[in-house]
């Protein structure tokens, strides 16, 4: 198959959506499909990669909050390389503009829209937390849900890669809607990477001793990550028992989350990295994962969490709730620290050796990105061939 992904939300300097583009790239050249990812960026640019795929750079406008991502503007360039491509299956990886230039497009491809955002939970439920139920918002914002049934109508098909959010599109009106759940690094995330010396380094960072709980909270400094959550969380159970927490990441709220740390000796925050070795090392030697965020799509932190073998402190809303088997999790309601504070306690009060098997068990069963490539390209391929016989 000839696929195009036109993917707004890819940036150099990304998160979960870069780390899900790159397997993807290599996913379809291993399976034999020719691979096209149209984003928007600073420069028109092509990089070449293995199997004849391709990732190209159409010059566009910085979002104006977060100037490490662009924005589709002009639709014909990237019409101008659709027309080039003539491909079999067109996908589209965002709401907005990306979305309706694919839609446009007057090739004869089979379109998909894949839903690599939520923006009701990164924006409105966010804002709303604690003051207005979730349905009372979505009564409110019935102008978004219009203009996402207006436009997924375009699309056959609408994939999430979390049950949760196909859900809840599905009871908002969007036809089509299919779940593909999405996986980890085959082979990369291990509760093998284990380093204790890394962990005592970890720790000695936060200016505590080996015998302390390390706690590791992974993602972007943006404000539906809810980094404050917690920080502050964690910082409660320190000034019960020795515990420290390790921040990796970065991004436009930088500045924020380090006044929330402010003068904490037991806090550390890291830069990010795209080295995904060493993030397997860190989630592997760490004690638990403390999670802010409803507003993702699938939960890739959490899942690459659970592969290395890490118990989880969770929202109780949002994708990456999806994975919080209470085998190994503990849930808080969202958006409240001491809420996050009570999970971590009430997991730091669990039997260590059952909760050591249960967590072994949930790395050995990890779902990987393989098999959601393979289930993906298996679904375009059989859309396809209903096309054809039609």
């Amino acid at each position: 198959m000839r696929i195009v992904d036109v993917c707004e939300f890819y940036a150099p300097e990304g998160g979960g959506v870069r780390t899900y583009v790159h397997a993807k790239l290599k996913a379809a050249a291993e399976a034999g499909h020719r691979l096209v990812v149209i984003a928007p960026g600073p420069a028109d640019h092509v990089a070449e990669f293995p199997g004849d795929c391709r990732l190209v750079t159409v010059k566009s406008p910085p979002l104006p909050f977060d100037r490490r991502y662009a924005m589709f503007w002009d639709a014909r360039p990237v019409h101008a390389i659709l027309d080039a491509e003539r491909p079999d299956i067109l996908e589209a990886s965002s709401p907005w503009r990306g979305a309706w230039i694919a839609a446009e497009w007057q090739g004869a491809a089979v379109r998909s829209l894949f839903m690599h955002h939520d923006p009701l939970s990164a924006w409105a439920y966010r804002w709303f937390d604690g003051f207005v139920a979730r349905d009372q918002v979505d009564r409110h914002f019935e102008w978004f849900w219009r203009y996402l049934r207006r436009m997924c109508a375009r699309f056959p098909i609408v994939v999430c890669a979390a049950p949760s959010l196909s859900g809840r599109l599905a009871a908002g009106g969007i036809a089509g809607t299919v779940t593909i759940p999405m996986g980890v690094d085959g082979g990369v995330f291990s509760p093998a990477h284990r380093d204790e010396a890394l962990r005592a380094s970890l720790l000695d960072r936060c200016n505590l001793d080996s015998q302390a709980t390390l706690v590791l909270g992974i993602g972007r400094h943006t404000p539906e990550k809810r980094w404050p959550v917690v920080i502050d969380a964690c910082t409660m159970v320190a000034a019960e028992r020795p515990l420290g927490l390790v921040l990796v990441g970065d991004g436009i709220h930088r500045k924020r989350v380090l006044e929330a740390i402010g003068g904490n000796p037991h806090i550390t925050a890291l830069a990010p990295t795209h080295d995904r070795a060493l993030l397997a090392r860190l989630m592997a030697s760490a004690d638990m994962l403390a999670h802010g965020s409803a507003a993702e799509t699938f939960g890739l932190v959490t899942a690459e969490a659970r592969a290395s073998g890490l118990p989880l402190i969770l929202p109780d809303e949002g994708a990456a709730n999806d994975l919080a088997d209470p085998a190994y999790a503990e849930t808080y309601r969202t958006g409240d620290r001491r809420a996050a504070a009570d999970a971590i306690r009430r997991m730091l009060a669990r039997d260590p050796a059952t909760l050591r098997r249960a967590t072994g068990a949930a790395a050995a069963a990890a779902r990987t990105l393989d098999e959601h490539f393979i289930d993906l390209f298996d679904s375009y391929a059989m859309m396809l061939e209903r096309r054809l016989a039609a």
